[in-house]
């Protein structure tokens, strides 16, 4: 059996010189992503190398340097690194955002609307109102972050059995709803003034602790429990 291409020390070879079958692209599409480590990732996200410098040593340099930072570096640092120029940095950047904001979340214990906020703000910039779900477990920790219903510019519907439905099957202790305001304004409506209460109630019926609601914009947000409205 030939050694894999992907072990330790031969990693560092160019995609030509991989078997078909062990490339990252082609490993992705036949066993999912899963299956490809954090460098193989990366080499397909950078695509390609420079001079002197192939792909896959060039994700494995940029891997380190990740690891050894531990957050999401700028555009302007990346573009220190031999290889990697505006594009690949913005690439780059703009891939990990995306992960932290939809998924990062997971985990992230709640104590208080400041905790929340972080965690939905991406979601301020659209057109539409979008409502979401926040399902906890007894410690108040993030089991999910999920849109419930996208509505129209000054309005969503929203019932409670789209609300609770995935909160359930979660078997979650606490849920915190939240839904942006397009205009910006961050007054309730009695629109919103009903829809906590009927979710309020529902939570009680369920054994469900409805934790709080907030009402968001790209400039910051109102939380019903902080200010004596639940």
């Amino acid at each position: 059996m030939n050694k894999s291409i992907y072990a330790d020390d031969v990693c560092d070879a160019a995609l030509d010189q991989i078997d078909p079958a062990d490339r990252p692209r082609e490993k992705l599409i036949d066993k999912g992503a899963a299956a490809l480590s954090d460098r193989e990732l990366l080499a397909l996200l950078l695509g390609t190398g420079t001079a002197g410098k192939n792909v896959r040593v060039l994700a494995r340099e940029l891997l380190e340097r990740l690891e050894q930072e531990n957050r999401i570096l700028t555009v302007q640092e990346l573009i220190t690194m031999t290889g990697i120029g505006n594009a690949k940095a913005c690439s780059i950047v703009a891939m990990l955002e995306f992960g932290r904001r939809h998924w990062e979340a997971v985990g992230t214990r709640i104590e208080r609307p400041d905790d929340i906020y972080p965690l939905i703000r991406h979601h301020a910039d659209r057109r539409q109102e979008r409502f979401l779900t926040l399902s906890l477990n007894g410690a108040h920790e993030i089991l999910a972050i999920r849109i419930v219903t996208i509505g129209l510019v000054n309005r969503t519907i929203v019932h409670p059995r789209e609300v609770f439905a995935d909160p359930i099957l979660d078997r979650a202790s606490a849920i915190i709803v939240a839904h942006n305001h397009p205009s910006g304004q961050l007054i309730p409506s009695p629109e919103d003034d009903g829809i906590t209460t009927r979710l309020n109630a529902a939570a009680d019926i369920l054994g469900i602790d409805f934790l709080d609601h907030l009402i968001f914009s790209e400039n910051g947000y109102i939380s019903y429990r902080q200010t004596g409205r639940l």
